[in-house]
């Protein structure tokens, strides 16, 4: 059985959630049954199926995320959160 695409917001509505350096603060919940990301309270909510185990959670967020700006993942960078629920992210510019 295929597994349903993710449910993601504009980008527009993303990007407004970064501050004036590109830096957007995201609450992950790992191990998730759908991939999704919701805004509420100022900051995205992202869910993902993998787990999180040698920072393959981390890279599922940044993949997802990525999809949802329309960007490349290497444009995205983890500032602060490697091994915590309570991420900040980096948009790098191009």
């Amino acid at each position: 059985m295929a597994r349903p695409k993710a449910d993601l917001p504009p980008a527009a509505a993303i990007l407004a959630l970064a501050d004036g350096e590109g830096r957007l603060a995201l609450r992950v919940t790992p191990g998730a049954r759908v991939e999704t990301i919701v805004i509420e309270d100022g900051r995205a909510l992202v869910k993902v199926r993998t787990k999180p185990e040698d920072g393959k959670a981390n890279a599922a967020v940044l993949d997802l995320l990525a999809t949802a700006l329309g960007i490349a993942p290497s444009r995205l960078q983890l500032l602060r959160g490697a091994t915590g629920r309570d991420k900040l992210v980096q948009i790098v510019a191009p």
